[in-house]
């Protein structure tokens, strides 16, 4: 793209076109406000556009609906239990957003409990980027704001014919999609903006007989929309493997398995899981249980992060000597659920509970 492309283009029917369009196929989110109607609590933008972040929208309706039940207001999220806020987390991944997300409200509330409605005073907050600044800033204080997400780089990058691989184009980007953000209603255009590339200008298949935008399309005029944006070629990610321990009592109050917290930093940090052997992104486990005991495998189970694969061992301990144990709590297995492990660790446990159910199975039979 040359600097005269951005010239070329009229701007301001982009933004009116936009917007009309937005105005009629608005699509219906729970956090989402329909287009008129006066600028939201910018708690829930907020804690939408966390919850957002590399994570789908059909994934994040429920923990976000939770999350109201549990914490309606920001105040109410600052003074909760971190524990339970990361159980709470469980199955979003990325979970340094939740510790961040617990950061930042505690920050909001110490400085008298309203957020700050610049896109300076957001990104002082712990864990807010530029775009989840930009976003909260336009969306919930309707401050003019470039508000880029992966949606808006494919919609830019197509419109202006930007064709330099990421990373390297998101300044053009950034520059490109400044030129044509209104004043007015900032908010609503940057959700124009990410509903477009969501439902029409989507990565595979563009649907540009429907794009409010197709007469100023400079890629759809060229006839090859679907290449832009240019992603640079995946590494393949390193597989790593680990051991978790499945640990378990029998008493009065039922079969409990033992848990531990993990260490605040680091993967999974400060979540309850499995006692495992020590993987992590860069290594592998060391295979080393926690106790003496008996070790019978139960399985494997495969977990994808966003850097690295991991193939899980599970064992369990057969009467095994339980004095050695420190640093965790036994769970009622029956309420396991509500242990908010996470997503690695919740396949551990499913694994563990069939083989007891396929072991009781066959002691009836």
């Amino acid at each position: 793209m040359q600097a005269s492309d951005l010239d070329a283009i009229d701007h301001h029917p982009i933004s009116a076109a936009l917007l009309g369009w937005y105005d009629v196929h608005v699509r219906a989110l729970p956090w989402r406000k329909r287009p008129g109607e006066p600028t939201q609590d910018p708690y829930r933008v907020w804690l939408s556009e966390v919850m957002l972040q590399q994570t789908t929208v059909a994934a994040v309706g429920k923990y976000y609906t939770r999350f109201l039940e549990l914490w309606p207001t920001v105040g109410d999220l600052a003074a909760a239990d971190e524990s339970a806020v990361m159980a709470e987390w469980a199955g979003l991944g990325y979970y340094a957003r939740a510790r961040n997300l617990i950061a930042a409200a505690r920050a909001v509330a110490a400085s008298g409990g309203a957020f700050p409605d610049t896109e300076d005073g957001l990104r002082a907050l712990p864990g807010l980027g530029a775009y989840t600044a930009a976003a909260v800033a336009a969306i919930a204080f309707d401050r003019r704001a470039v508000v880029v997400d992966a949606n808006v780089e494919r919609v830019v990058s197509r419109l202006f014919l930007i064709d330099t691989p990421l990373p390297g184009a998101r300044p053009a980007i950034r520059t490109a999609a400044d030129t044509i953000t209104p004043d007015a209603r900032a908010g609503d255009f940057a959700q124009a903006m990410m509903d477009l590339g969501a439902t029409i200008c989507t990565p595979r298949r563009p649907r540009c007989l429907l794009c409010p935008l197709a007469g100023q399309c400079k890629a759809r005029a060229g006839g090859d929309p679907v290449s832009l944006p240019i992603k640079p070629a995946k590494k393949a990610k390193p597989q790593r493997t680990g051991t978790a321990y499945w640990i378990e009592r029998d008493g009065p109050e039922g079969i409990r398995v033992w848990l531990v917290t993990r260490a605040a930093k680091g993967m999974l940090g400060a979540m309850r899981a499995l006692p495992d052997d020590g993987w992590a992104a860069r290594r592998d486990g060391d295979k080393v249980p926690p106790i003496t005991a008996r070790w019978e495998a139960l399985g494997r189970v495969s977990h994808g992060f966003t850097h690295f694969d991991l193939e899980l061992q599970l064992m369990r301990a057969e009467s095994p000597d339980t004095s050695a144990l420190k640093d965790g709590e036994w769970w009622p297995v029956a309420g396991i659920e509500s242990a908010g492990l996470p997503t690695v660790f919740a396949k551990a446990v499913r694994l563990a509970l069939a083989d007891t159910t396929q072991a009781s199975g066959d002691a009836e039979q």
